[in-house]
């Protein structure tokens, strides 16, 4: 066991003494119930204020509510880069630099690694907070012997609270999956969109139409129409979903779009992605306005699903302004958080990915004025485009223009369509076109794929102070259980 180190928190003159919440971690659940009481637990470790509530917690108060935020796939520099470019933009901190900017919240570095590499996908990952155990990449809740871990939301639903997920891809992806369901492989989605039909969860929010419409599906199962048979109300657009409170109180499946939800600024660019497809933070208010209704509270993950995407693809508009539109999401669960404070909220991501960063902000500001993603310039060109043309249109979207001999090699990526890397069915040249921007904004990458980082774990409201300086991402399961008291119910 680690030495018995002491800390404070901020505010307090508490003694934190870090190795009681190890051993927390380490004890049966159903023993450490059985044997003491949520006042004793509440007396020892619950009893600090913490900055982010107007009034000091009860001794014996524990958290009704959480939200658990995700932001996929975001390495510290692109939380840096995002707030950079908020505060040269709009002279403000984004809303998770704000508040550590603030002191408002509990803050550790975790450990992200899956059961058999330092480097995790996002369904280990997702797992590990899901499950509460670690499992091989690739894998959802399932551990390398075929035994299964029964997912949080599962936990959750059990004991009585409302449940749902948000998501910027589709609903079937990993890491909502990872709170929800069991499957050896993340990559089965037609078969995820069927394991949730029987669960009945309470609001299930992204993208993914394909997996579920039956002229998409392979096998023709309309799985919309099981959804609305088995009592769901079924969203198909923007509209639907701000149309929401006249609705009756029945579990809701909303999926926006065939896959994943267009990019955040390439939205904000057309009126019709605006009008038939709803933000993160407009699902996110939608779904905790929904979920507030449960008189048991309510368990709600939201993901920034594509800041992971856009860094595979080292495209920095698609990742700086999705982060931002994280941000807004997060925004609007602070807004009820603080309101509400018996909420605990959870901000962090899975893992590192292509740990970008800026090297020199002679042009970052340029992005300040970018119209389009790097994936708005490529999926509009093809072998039949001409330099000048592919010129015209980087400086149309980004306000720079490139050289001919630039343009010459992305053109030549498309006669040969072999380029790799995920979320890239077409082949297109997204990291030749990421190291030639580099040069007109001043954002570099490390690579392409996700990195063994520790990430950074913020936490606020009633529970948060069960947070370690340094956790492993396992850890965070038996946290949310001991923080809502369900794990006494388990």
């Amino acid at each position: 066991m680690a030495s018995h180190a002491q800390g404070t928190f901020a505010g307090t003159s508490l003694a934190f003494n870090y190795p009681i919440i190890e051993v927390y971690f380490k004890m049966k659940r159903r023993d450490f119930f059985r044997n003491s009481s949520l006042s004793l637990l509440g007396t020892s470790l619950l009893s600090s204020r913490s900055e982010a509530w107007s009034e000091p917690l009860r001794k014996d108060k524990v958290a009704r509510n959480v939200i658990f935020m995700v932001s996929d796939g975001m390495s510290v520099g692109t939380l840096t880069m995002a707030d950079l470019l908020l505060r040269r933009r709009e002279g403000r901190a984004s809303t998770w630099v704000g508040l550590y900017q603030d002191k408002r919240v509990r803050r550790a570095l975790m450990d992200t690694a899956s059961a058999n590499a330092l480097v995790t996908d996002s369904a280990a990952a997702s797992s590990a907070w899901g499950g509460g155990r670690r499992v091989p990449n690739g894998s959802l809740n399932v551990n390398a012997d075929g035994s299964a871990n029964k997912p949080i939301l599962q936990k959750f639903k059990a004991a009585g609270k409302a449940v749902g997920c948000v998501t910027s891809v589709p609903i079937t992806h990993a890491t909502p999956a990872g709170f929800c369901i069991n499957n050896r492989s993340r990559g089965d989605q037609a078969e995820i969109a069927e394991q949730y039909l029987g669960l009945k969860f309470d609001v299930m929010l992204g993208g993914g139409r394909e997996f579920f419409d039956k002229t998409k599906r392979k096998d023709g199962r309309d799985l919309l129409a099981e959804y609305e048979q088995a009592g769901y109300g079924v969203l198909l657009d923007r509209a639907a979903l701000l149309g929401l409170d006249a609705l009756p109180a029945k579990p809701l499946l909303g999926v926006f779009a065939d896959n994943a939800l267009p990019y955040a600024l390439d939205a904000a660019q057309d009126a019709e992605l605006q009008k038939g497809v709803p933000s993160l933070a407009e699902m996110t208010k939608a779904a905790i306005n929904r979920l507030r209704k449960n008189k048991n509270g309510f368990v709600l993950q939201v993901e920034g699903g594509k800041v992971d995407w856009a860094a595979h693809a080292n495209d920095t508009a698609g990742l700086l302004y999705d982060q931002l539109a994280f941000d807004e999401a997060v925004r609007e669960v602070l807004s009820f958080a603080q309101a509400d404070q018996e909420t605990l909220v959870i901000i962090t991501t899975d893992h590192g990915n292509a740990n970008p960063g800026l090297f020199s902000d002679r042009h970052f500001d340029r992005i300040q004025h970018f119209k389009h993603t790097n994936d708005w310039i490529l999926n509009g060109i093809d072998a039949h485009t001409t330099p000048a043309q592919l010129i015209e249109r980087v400086e149309a979207a980004q306000g720079y223009a490139i050289r001919k001999e630039e343009s010459e090699t992305l053109l030549s990526f498309y006669r040969q369509r072999d380029e790799s890397g995920l979320y890239n069915p077409a082949k297109l040249p997204f990291k030749p076109l990421g190291v030639i921007q580099s040069a007109y904004t001043g954002v570099g990458w490390a690579g392409t794929d996700h990195s063994a980082d520790y990430v950074e774990l913020t936490m606020l409201g009633p529970g948060s102070e069960l947070l370690k300086p340094f956790v492993k991402n396992d850890e965070l399961h038996d946290l949310m259980l001991l923080a809502t008291a369900v794990a006494s119910r388990l």
